[in-house]
């Protein structure tokens, strides 16, 4: 969980950026095809079959759950809750304890005001994070490099 929140405090002091998720309008946000934001999770009936992506920001396996993993998930628009059953964390183990940002797709269930993502398969994507952290990294590069020759001219 530190990797995560370093990752996290890396992209907002990059990019001068406030507590709030990223904008995806405003920079390049890695959106894997044919995921819903956390934003446009009311417009799908209860029971779809739908996929979302984003940063992993909490794992919890309570002792009192039956094996049942809980994870949520954020993307540049809010947070995801996903629920994984024993059997489905055993099929994507390493995507489920490894993955820094996953996209999961399963059965969208409601209730009581809260939405959750009943997964149904998992799929570690991390990388589209790495490529996100060069882009922030060569741009932060190359606007110290403006600065200090904008300073070499005063």
């Amino acid at each position: 969980m530190k990797a995560v929140c370093s990752i996290f405090v890396l992209m907002y002091v990059a990019q001068n950026l406030s507590p709030s998720p990223p904008d995806s309008s405003a920079r390049g946000w890695p959106r894997p095809p044919s995921c819903l934001r956390a934003c446009d999770l009311s417009a799908p009936p209860v029971n779809a079959r739908i996929s979302v992506a984003g940063l992993v920001i909490l794992r919890q396996r309570p002792g009192t759950a039956k094996g049942v993993i809980f994870i949520t998930l954020e993307d540049e628009t809010g947070v995801v809750n996903i629920i994984v059953w024993r059997h489905i964390y055993e099929r994507f183990r390493r995507a489920v304890v490894a993955g820094r940002m996953l996209r999961v797709t399963g059965r969208m269930q409601r209730a009581h005001s809260v939405t959750h993502v009943l997964a149904e398969e998992i799929e570690d994507i991390s990388p589209l994070l790495d490529q996100l952290l060069a882009e922030d990294t060569g741009r932060q590069m190359a606007a110290e490099a403006r600065t200090e020759t904008w300073d070499g001219r005063k």
